[in-house]
């Protein structure tokens, strides 16, 4: 590390590096309804920013072990990693058409064996279990910076100055506390950060979309444990069994034992069960169907795919799956929305993210092309429309006396600065005070002529 940062970090306390804890631990140090969480808020006092989650809690507690949350993470990925990149040209404040070069290989090919695919799905979870993203160029490729191991390098704590930017971007292979020979700074046009959700107490950093909706996946969890124990407990409701007051205590634990072992555990399910004399059996609780587990969980798992931005159906959830939310119509408007209110942010977002990466030519951005994903086509019928009208415009406007090149190019770029009249109306195909010359018909060739028979010769 140079010199220059050892010394301006030398001034910054050393962050303890938090171990692996458990879902129902990282649950625990939440305050009961209030607003302050013990995981939360700003790192007073420093000028450093890190990550202000336990990545490996979210990973291994969240995306590993709940089956909504792989469902919906994997949704988003699937769909947001099958754009491409390219460039986009820029006239007067207004998009124009796609095109690529060269440079963009290095997102194509991001390093040995990656692909643009590859690249996108890191991405995207990074940002969905910490709330940001990290990649560096080095030497034509890209390397993708574990987010929980970096901290964002401030001129000034944020709570102590009102100029307070970012200076550098600090990554300690193994955890933020650990400032050895191997952490290093990249300055910020260096690094490309990527933070879709902007985090509220913090300047610069994200959050993940997972954070509000903790509570929602501890009770999945939770409701997936009780009927996990529902059938190992013989998949059967409560029992109480009563004995009579002459029973030892000896004989009651030797009952208890012989009644496990014979009715306990889901091979046990549903035997009949055998009471000798003075034994009384009461049903305690309720089944399955009256605790009404589909609409309890469902509801749950309806507000995990809504943080997520992700429409029930699309996931496969009870909830998005009743009713009319696959009729040919809502699922249509359902996939629609998905990519014009999730994707499309998402993917302009990166694009405006990664652009240090591979800087553009001048009057062109880094862009994406999403015109190859079959997700988000719309329906063939709706396609053969939409083509049906761009041919009439371009007839009308041929019509009207525009270059018929630039009638296309302006159509398909949705740009009318494109077009370029010819200076003739749609009456006047000619100069005006020409006419057009035709060519003169050609002279019919005469008919042949009748052969006369040879005269007689000696007559």
């Amino acid at each position: 590390m140079p010199k220059f940062w050892r010394t301006l970090l030398s001034g910054i306390p050393e962050v303890r590096s938090d171990p692996t804890v458990t879902m129902d631990d990282w649950a625990g140090m939440f305050s009961y309804g209030g607003l302050g969480y013990s995981l939360l808020g700003p790192s007073g006092g420093t000028n450093t920013e890190e990550i202000d989650n336990d990545f490996h809690g979210y990973v291994n507690g969240l995306y590993k072990s709940n089956g909504i949350v792989f469902a919906c993470m994997q949704t988003r990925m699937l769909v947001f990693s099958e754009a491409r990149f390219q460039y986009q040209r820029v006239r007067s404040g207004r998009p124009g058409d796609l095109f690529g070069t060269k440079s963009l290989a290095l997102l194509e090919n991001p390093w040995p064996n990656g692909t643009t695919g590859e690249l996108l799905s890191r991405a995207i979870q990074d940002a969905d279990l910490s709330g940001n993203n990290y990649v560096v160029r080095e030497a034509g490729r890209l390397r993708r910076l574990r987010p929980d191991w970096m901290q964002i390098v401030l001129t000034a704590p944020p709570n102590e100055a009102v100029q307070s930017d970012v200076l550098g971007y600090l990554y300690s292979p193994g955890g933020v506390g650990n400032r050895g020979e191997q952490s290093k700074v990249y300055l910020p046009g260096e690094i490309a950060h990527w933070s879709p959700i902007p985090d509220p107490v913090a300047q610069y950093r994200g959050m993940s979309w997972l954070t509000p909706v903790i509570r929602e996946i501890q009770s999945d969890k939770a409701a997936t444990l009780h009927k996990q124990k529902f059938y190992e407990n013989a998949a059967t409701p409560n029992l109480a069994v009563s004995l009579k007051e002459t029973v030892t205590k000896e004989q009651f634990k030797e009952f208890m034992w012989a009644m496990d072992q014979a009715h306990g555990g889901v091979d046990n399910a549903y035997k009949t069960l055998y009471l000798g004399g003075g034994a009384d059996v009461t049903v305690v609780g309720a089944d399955m169907r009256q605790l009404d587990f589909k609409n309890t969980q469902g509801a749950g798992e309806t507000r995990i795919a809504a943080a997520a931005r992700v429409h029930p159906a699309l996931v496969g959830l009870s909830e998005g799956l009743a009713g009319s939310s696959l009729n040919a119509g809502n699922y249509s408007a359902t996939r629609d929305w998905f990519g014009s209110g999730t994707m499309r942010p998402l993917w302009r977002s990166i694009c405006a993210a990664y652009a240090p990466l591979v800087p553009a030519e001048t009057g062109a951005r880094l862009w994406y092309d999403d015109r190859d994903i079959p997700a988000l086509r719309s329906d063939k019928k709706d396609i053969a429309d939409i083509q049906g009208t761009q041919a009439s415009t371009i007839v009308a406007l041929i019509t009207a006396g525009y270059e018929p090149e630039s009638c296309g190019a302006a159509v398909m770029a949705e740009d009318w600065t494109l077009l370029k009249h010819t200076g003739l109306l749609s009456v006047q195909l000619t100069p005006p005070g020409e006419t057009a010359e035709l060519a003169p018909a050609a002279a019919p060739e005469p008919a042949p002529a009748e052969e006369q028979p040879a005269p007689d010769e000696g007559k």
